[in-house]
């Protein structure tokens, strides 16, 4: 995934990033910092809660209601970095159900104020979600339709290389 990266970052001038699912958190595996862009907090190795990333909520919108469910049993299994976001699984199930229409999730603010983010899932021969491409940007009120598309190809193509 790392050349995919790191073409997201170069294609859309903004900082990439390639995690995976581990519990109810998404791993970063690969980053790809656009120069002149904003620090994140999504080295290689930060872990976050899924609930709360586009990442996250983009592989999270590809499991099965039931495991999401055993996942975020109650609010207890939420965490909180922003004030932000969902914290009770009916909220989760609602971003989750807009991510299944829209096809990408995104994250506005909830894990850094002042930050925006656009992520697609990687899915499997079998439609497990394997992993998730994700751009980060400032929230400086552009459209994120070209981004959406640059991240869904990036998906895509390394869907179709995992076959």
């Amino acid at each position: 995934g790392r050349p995919l990266v790191a073409g997201l970052a170069d294609r859309t001038g903004e900082s990439a990033h390639l995690a995976v699912m581990t519990g109810r958190d998404v791993v970063y595996i690969v980053e790809e910092r656009a120069p002149r862009r904003p620090a994140l907090v999504t080295d290689v190795g930060v872990r976050l809660p899924a609930h709360l990333t586009a990442t996250g909520r983009a592989m999270l919108a590809a499991l099965p209601r039931e495991q999401v469910r055993a996942l975020y049993p109650d609010a207890t299994a939420f965490a909180d970095r922003t004030g932000r976001g969902p914290g009770r699984p009916a909220e989760l199930r609602e971003v989750l159900r807009a991510v299944r229409t829209d096809g990408y999730a995104t994250e506005d603010g909830e894990v850094t104020p002042g930050l925006r983010s656009v992520g697609v899932a990687v899915r499997d021969h079998a439609g497990w979600p394997v992993a998730a491409f994700a751009v980060t940007w400032e929230d400086d009120g552009r459209d994120a339709a070209a981004i959406v598309t640059a991240v869904t190809t990036s998906a895509a193509e390394l869907a179709r290389r995992l076959l």
